[in-house]
This record gives C-alpha cells, structure tokens and sequence, in this order.
C-alpha cells in the first residue's frame, strides 16, 4: 500500500487493556485459529457491515489483508461498495440548503447541502464524464459553511455523491452485458487499497449479502439487479464453502451464513439437499464475531437453554431472557463460535497485527480507532491517498475481458 506508517501499531497495547479479560483471551483465541487456519493453507472470510467499517479503517485495514494473502474472501453491503467507488472517505462541508435556492421538501434532516472538497482540476477531470455545475459549487463555496469534516465517500456530497449514482448505471449495464456481478466490474475501476479493488488484482470474490442490498442509493438497486438472487445467494454459498474462518465485523444481518436456504447444519438447507442442489455446511467452521452487543456473549454462554428452547419449539429469546438479534441462535449454538465483545476500531487492528507477525508478514497499513490521534492522523491518509474508481481504468479491463 506504501504506507509504513502503521497508525495502530503505537495503540495496540493500549486497545488491548480496553477490552475485557474474556474479550482479551478470544482475540488471542482467533489470532491461534487464523494462523492454525493460514499456516494449513486454509482460508479466511470476512463479513463486514456498513458505516462502522469504513469509518474506523476497516476496510481499508482488509483490503491490506487481501494484498498480503490473509484474507480470501468478502461479503459486504452495498453501501459499503457505494462508498469504496467514491474512495473510502472524503472531506465535505455543508451549506444552508435555503440559500442555494434548493427545494426544501427534499433537502435531509438540517436542511443543509453538502459538497465534496474537490480542486479545480479533479472537477475539470469529472466534468469529462458528467456534467458539472460550476456555477452551484460557486455559490455553495461562497456561502458561510460547517467546519469541513471527515465522512463516508460519496454519499450525500455534491458532485462525488451524484457521480457515484451515473456511475452506478454505467457498471450495470456492463455487468449485465458480461454475465457478472456489478462488485466484480466495479473493482476493475477500484483503488488498490480499498477491498474491492484489491480483491480484483487477487482475483477473489467480494459480494454483497442478500440483506444488505439495500443501501447506497443507485448502487445497491444496480448490485440488486446485476444477477439474480439465486445466483447471488449460490455464489456466497460457495464463497462459505471454500473457507475455513468466517470473521463478522459490526454486521447486523447475517441470516444468509447462519440461517441460510444452502447452509445444512443450523440453516435450511435440508430441502436444497434433498433436491439435489449445491450446499455448504458450517459444522466444522470456526465463526469469529465482532459486536460491541453483550448480549452476543451472553447468547453463546447460554449455549444450551437456546437450544433446548428449540428442541421444545419455544421462542429464543423468553428462554433466554435477553433479545435476541436473527443471526445470533445459529451462532450462539455453533461450537466453533468466539464472540469478541468490543470496538472493532480497537479489535481490528490486534488481530491483523497479532496474525500477520505468527505468519512472517510485514503490513503497509494498520488501521486505529477513530477516537484516537493514530486514528484521526489514519483517516486523513484514507482520504489523500485513496481515490475514487477510476472510470477509464475500469473500461479498459471490460474492452480485455473474456467472457
């Protein structure tokens, strides 16, 4: 990635102390699973949820991961993709929505505007693919704004936000004309250090879940539509199959993995079998979650009442007494589960770190919690160094690919 500066590295100690003793023992746990898992030329899977992901470093942290070999596989949500097309994270200000002359009806909650902080030559290059209001970021730039901040790339910011969307159409219809997956074309264009784009010079799959298609605007109805559900809920299948280690990070849905209609051992994949189609089984998988919920770690421990109020048809979360999240059943009752109760801004970095020095690898990037000085300093470099999805880049791997 060309950075040495590892953010995290100078933390590490003091992320450490910040989780429990049980917490502590489990990423010491997963770092011995993962580097027993690498070490047997097995595989590593990495479920990742939305906004938490990309703002702590995350993602960018796995995209490391992937370059370097340690991760073989990703399913994410399509906000998550809307995001790494714009370059991760990007600095916007905000402006009164009243004194641009906006339709107030359809301006979000504080009535303001955002706009992408872009220089003159990055907006004369976009203007080459869409057309640019000159005069609008004039008026916006001229106004009083907020204090610039730090946010998740191209989501509500004039132009990257809207770039984002045009762009979203465009890699549809190519996905479409190839028979592939809109996140494959996209990570033709992607940066290198987001988790597409790294995964596309890997040659391994990144995909979106099911649950998690909506989001993102544009993107996700175009990920929607690039292949049908079926095929997308058989290709995630595969991808479960094919790995060893399966890593949740700040997920919400996971249904697909643990209740999925291809999973057969705390899924419903008893009639997919029965029908003779492709399915996959998790019982000797090891499953890693990371949740700031106590009542993850709560639902493992009680192991035992959760599956006995299944055996006898009751509901969960009475037997249980603590609420209960759809993915948490199957994953509280799997015996290869270890829930990590903390911040992943903090878990993450550990166990990157902790796995890659068992396996003899150097990392370019550690990420940091955002709450921290390595943290800010981290996203700073995300937003200088990571940069939107190149679109010539993009079609000129569509004008060599194969079908």
């Amino acid at each position: 990635m060309g950075n040495k500066n590892l953010f995290g590295v100078n933390q590490l100690e003091n992320f450490r102390a910040s989780l429990d003793e049980r917490s502590r023992e489990n990423v010491n746990l997963a770092v011995k699973r993962m580097t027993e898992i690498k070490n047997n030329n097995g595989k590593i899977m990495i479920v990742t949820g939305s906004g938490p992901n990309i703002h702590e470093g995350v993602t960018t942290l796995i995209a490391e991961l992937i370059r370097v070999g340690i991760v073989d596989a990703v399913s994410t949500s399509s906000a998550v993709i809307s995001h790494e097309m714009a370059g991760a994270l990007d600095r916007v200000y905000r402006v009164d929505a009243k004194l641009l002359g906006m339709d107030m009806s359809k301006m979000p909650r504080g009535d303001v505007f955002e706009f992408t902080c872009m220089t003159d030559e990055e907006l004369n290059n976009l203007n080459s693919e869409i057309p640019i209001d000159f005069d609008l970021i004039k008026r916006g730039s001229s106004l009083e704004h907020q204090n610039q901040i730090i946010k998740a790339a191209g989501n509500m910011a004039y132009p990257m936000g809207y770039r984002t969307e045009k762009l979203a159409h465009e890699i549809l219809g190519l996905a479409r004309m190839y028979g592939l997956p809109f996140e494959t074309v996209a990570g033709w264009g992607c940066d290198e250090k987001t988790m597409l784009g790294a995964a596309s010079l890997k040659n391994i799959p990144v995909l979106v879940t099911i649950p998690q298609l909506v989001g993102g605007g544009a993107v996700g109805m175009s990920i929607g539509d690039s292949i049908p559900v079926s095929e997308r809920s058989m290709r995630i299948s595969k991808m479960l199959n094919s790995c060893d280690v399966i890593i949740e990070s700040a997920v919400a849905l996971t249904q697909e993995i643990h209740d999925g209609p291809f999973e057969c051992y705390t899924g419903h994949g008893i009639w997919a079998w029965w029908s003779g189609q492709n399915t996959y089984n998790l019982r000797d998988k090891n499953l890693i979650r990371i949740d700031l919920d106590e009542n993850l770690r709560k639902a493992v421990e009680l192991n035992k009442t959760v599956q006995e109020a299944i055996d006898k048809g009751l509901p969960k979360t009475k037997a249980a007494k603590i609420p209960f999240r759809m993915e948490m059943s199957a994953f509280a009752r799997h015996e290869g589960s270890i829930p990590i109760v903390g911040d992943i801004g903090k878990v993450w970095p550990l166990i990157a770190h902790d796995v890659a020095k068992n396996l003899g690898i150097e990392l370019e990037f550690l990420s940091a919690s955002q709450d921290t000085p390595e943290g800010q300093e981290m996203r700073e470099w995300i937003v200088k160094n990571i940069k939107p999805l190149d679109r010539n880049k993009m079609l000129s791997r569509s004008r060599i690919y194969n079908i």
